[in-house]
């Protein structure tokens, strides 16, 4: 099916995707400082859904995530960069926080834009040390420990899954961490919102995880050699090489490995609806929403799927307009994890492989916790409507409905002198309208009479 056709068949996908298009052509607007410039330029070629969220956030906070994420990103392109020997990457993950404060370092390293980056970085260190002081401290502070981190594992195996948990921390919970002191330091959120580091980093996780879950392939078939993350701890349960699962051969205990790693990813839904739910700035919530969303969407679309072996499993680019586009509050973000835990837990069922029920009844607890949010919100959403309906009205408010009911009065008992002066003709029956008009105008006064005399509201 081509995109015209898969677009014809979710209908409800089409004024989204119109949206994010244009939303992504404003995103190609660049700023006029030429150092800023190159780093959204820079972002719209390496992250176009992410370059419109983040040009979304309010002006004081884009700046300082816009370039939090490239300097990680040139961070984790030296990670990721299998020819560059272990002897010359260890001392350059451990002191690249330092390269922000320089004026001309780079590196020929990478592929695709991800080269350009790493040879131009000087500009991104330029935007940095324009921003101010706090986001510095933060960015660099990040930097430092996603290094140390990075170094760590160039030398260690992910052998169990407390090492999962801690690669995970150093590359995608740190970054939970940084954006929340970012969001402190703007005083857009809370401060409290810097000592949320487990909520942070597990959010970090969930996203990471299902990363490495989605790119196996991706990771398998580095040149000129394979990275990969998964736990010994739980494809050694499965299998004798990871690389084996690549083979059709091994396809049943491929997709049993792959349901034990969504199981375990799906840990950190509860930290992440935990985060979420204390978001206060809509256009920050937008930002930390989107990705959460596709993350869990991403699970379900992987789960029981033998394709993560083969080739790239995604969400339709549809999906991901829609969910950008629809997102608005916590109850919006609720409902999507509900509708891809209800998704997890259907193919859970259906689904004979092994893990399928360590994944089915951890869908199953999604789905009841955002079940049992919305109900709560619903209620409180209900009990602040019911309380608004006792608060008494305001004097303004009295004011003004007083005033419109005597004007309404006033027209309805003047009708015919209000025509005549208009010059427009009386229409058929018009004696029994303007009769109908006095007699709601008398009521309307009436009761306006009542409310502002008494607060109450109907």
């Amino acid at each position: 099916m081509g995109k015209l056709g898969e677009l014809l068949s979710h209908p409800d996908e089409i004024i989204p995707m119109a949206a994010m298009y244009l939303a992504a052509r404003r995103a190609a607007v660049l700023p006029h400082d030429p150092d800023l410039a190159f780093c959204y330029s820079m972002l719209n070629k390496v992250s176009r859904s992410f370059a419109i969220v983040i040009q979304q956030l309010p002006e004081q906070l884009r700046d300082a995530v816009c370039v939090f994420y490239l300097v990680l990103r040139a961070l984790d392109t030296v990670e990721d960069d299998m020819a560059i020997d272990q002897a010359e990457k260890v001392p350059i993950l451990l002191s690249f926080h330092e390269k922000t404060y320089e004026k001309d370092w780079s590196m020929k390293c990478g592929h695709g834009h991800y080269v350009e980056l790493m040879e131009q970085y000087p500009v991104v260190c330029a935007a940095f040390q324009g921003l101010e002081p706090q986001y510095q401290e933060v960015i660099t502070d990040i930097c430092r420990r996603m290094g140390a981190g990075m170094a760590e594992f160039i030398v260690k195996e992910v052998e169990t899954v407390k090492d999962y948990d801690l690669y995970c921390h150093y590359v995608a919970g740190l970054v939970g961490v940084g954006l929340s002191n970012l969001f402190a330091g703007s005083g857009l959120e809370s401060e409290d919102f810097a000592s949320l580091h487990e909520l942070s980093n597990g959010m970090g996780l969930f996203l990471q995880k299902t990363n490495i879950i989605r790119d196996y392939l991706e990771d398998i078939m580095e040149e000129p050699a394979p990275r990969m993350f998964w736990p010994k701890e739980i494809w050694g349960k499965h299998g004798d090489s990871l690389e084996d699962f690549k083979d059709p051969e091994n396809a049943e205990a491929a997709v049993a490995c792959l349901n034990d790693m969504i199981a375990d990813a799906l840990r950190h839904v509860d930290a992440s609806l935990d985060y979420m739910q204390r978001l206060r700035n809509r256009p920050i919530f937008r930002f930390c929403a989107v990705p959460q969303i596709m993350a869990i969407g991403t699970l379900a679309a992987c789960f029981d799927n033998p394709s993560v072996f083969t080739g790239v499993v995604k969400m339709r680019r549809g999906q991901t307009a829609k969910i950008m586009h629809d997102v608005e509050d916590y109850a919006d973000l609720l409902a999507y994890f509900r509708a891809f835990g209800q998704a997890l837990a259907a193919k859970a069922r259906a689904a004979r492989g092994k893990g399928a029920e360590s994944v089915g009844r951890a869908a199953e607890r999604v789905v009841a916790g955002c079940s049992a949010a919305l109900a709560d919100l619903s209620r409180a959403e209900n009990a602040r409507m019911a309380a608004a309906a006792r608060r008494p009205l305001s004097l303004p408010a009295r004011a003004l409905l007083l005033v419109a009911a005597l004007l309404y009065l006033f027209l309805a008992w003047r009708a015919e002198g209000v025509r005549r002066w208009l010059g427009v003709d009386s229409p058929p029956a018009a004696h029994k309208l303007d009769y109908y008009n006095q007699i709601v105008a008398s009521m309307f006064l009436g009761y306006s009479l009542f409310a502002v005399g008494t607060g109450r509201r109907p």
